[in-house]
């Protein structure tokens, strides 16, 4: 029997017309309620870690869902951080607990309908950079980072002096009194021509390698500098030699958003071998940039890392590193989508590798191998002008998506 006439049998016409009427608004509120609750989930704290000394001190806050943070201290040196999550879920009661590094104490309770976080400071102190890690690399957790900084932290330690006369110019090396970091300002791009100098790189029938990678840093440097939304690094910008280790120091130094390093192949014997690749760094890669951390007589790789012991540094290597390569693939992905519709891809043109320049453990790298120099068609698009401006347009495209999809995740 249906509901409404088995309603009016016992209740009556009247009657049952106001218990319809009653079930459907419930429905309807059901409906909507469960509506708000797709649209709108509360994010639950499952986690906090603190690793760091008293120079840097890193905090991760693991969440079931993703967030959106928003600094309530002053921006500027002081003795206390706080935050709010909104839509943060804290109603199962506070947390908080003791810290490490510039981290004295923590908490985190509930304010406005809203998880509010403090940061306790054991000197002043000031947040460096926040930024939310989807889940990724066998993690199941959101995790939203907040490294924390005394003054003086920005200096970075000096390398051993340049070989020979290189003409690079990529940013003052004295850093020790660069002011805190800008949330408008322009994205430190660091292109890298490959080979140079002593080392010419593949051999085309007409060009050198070495040739073809700095033409084609040239253009691209050239494409981003008309944005107006880049500050550009060049790792060598004639025909120099620079040693693969000072390439990666030139990126560290600069604090670079992003590393790419321009080279072309060869296909040997094959000469009918054409198209671009992309690499990002392996995971034996990774292996042996945590090697050269812990090794201090591999100066390039010896990352002042916070915390004082090997564990501490390790945790937080992991991290960085897992934050670095997801950011990497990112780039290499849209670089490949930009690209493929000017140029040839090689088949399965992303790739991984342990190149040495893509070794810096806080930059974002990834390598493009442009085409083939044994190839003549390939050769023949990479030393025309006009198209080697088009495909180097692509990567300039590639970046532009690349910041403007970082934006979602870098709460600055």
């Amino acid at each position: 029997m249906p509901i409404a006439a088995a309603l009016k049998r016992v209740f009556g016409g009247r009657a049952a017309r106001v218990l319809l009427a009653a079930a459907a608004l419930a429905a309807v509120g059901a409906a909507s309620a469960a509506v708000v609750a797709e649209q709108a989930p509360q994010a639950g704290v499952l986690k906090v870690r603190i690793g760091g000394d008293q120079t840097q001190t890193r905090v991760v806050i693991e969440l079931d869902h993703a967030v959106t943070g928003k600094l309530l201290s002053a921006d500027k040196p002081g003795r206390q951080v706080t935050l709010a999550f909104p839509k943060v879920d804290v109603s199962g009661g506070g947390m908080s607990g003791a810290g490490a590094g510039l981290i004295k104490a923590w908490s985190i309770d509930e304010a406005a309908g809203s998880a509010r976080i403090r940061l306790d400071l054991g000197r002043d102190a000031q947040v460096r950079r926040r930024f939310l890690l989807p889940p990724g690399d066998g993690l199941n957790v959101y995790r939203y980072v907040i490294d924390v900084a005394s003054d003086g932290l920005r200096a970075m330690p000096a390398g051993p002096a340049a070989a020979g006369k290189s003409s690079v110019k990529p940013v003052s090396y004295a850093t020790a009194d660069l002011p805190p970091p800008d949330p408008n300002a322009k994205k430190v791009i660091v292109i890298d021509a490959g080979h140079g100098g002593k080392d010419p790189g593949a051999q085309g029938a007409e060009r050198h390698e070495k040739e073809l990678t700095l033409a084609a840093a040239h253009a691209l440097r050239d494409q981003l500098l008309r944005t107006g939304r880049y500050k550009v690094v060049m790792t060598r910008d004639t025909d120099v030699f620079v040693p693969l280790e000072q390439r990666v120091q030139i990126a560290r130094r600069a604090n670079a958003d992003l590393f790419i390093s321009l080279h072309a192949d060869s296909g040997g014997s094959d000469p009918s071998i054409r198209g671009a690749t992309v690499y990002t760094l392996s995971e034996k890669g990774t292996d042996r940039v945590a090697r050269g951390v812990f090794d201090k007589s591999d100066w390039f790789m010896n990352v002042a890392l916070p915390g004082q012991d090997a564990a501490t540094k390790r945790i937080l290597l992991d991290l960085t590193q897992r934050e670095t390569r997801n950011r990497s693939s990112v780039f290499a992905e849209l670089l490949l989508g930009k690209i493929g519709d000017r140029v040839e891809l090689l088949r399965h043109s992303h790739r991984d590798a342990g190149f040495m320049v893509l070794l810096a453990p806080e930059v974002p790298a990834v390598l493009l191998e442009m085409g083939f120099v044994s190839n003549a068609d390939d050769e023949q698009a990479l030393a025309d002008p006009v198209r080697r401006a088009a495909f180097m347009g692509a990567a300039a495209e590639a970046i532009d998506a690349y910041f403007a999809q970082e934006a979602k995740y870098a709460m600055r």
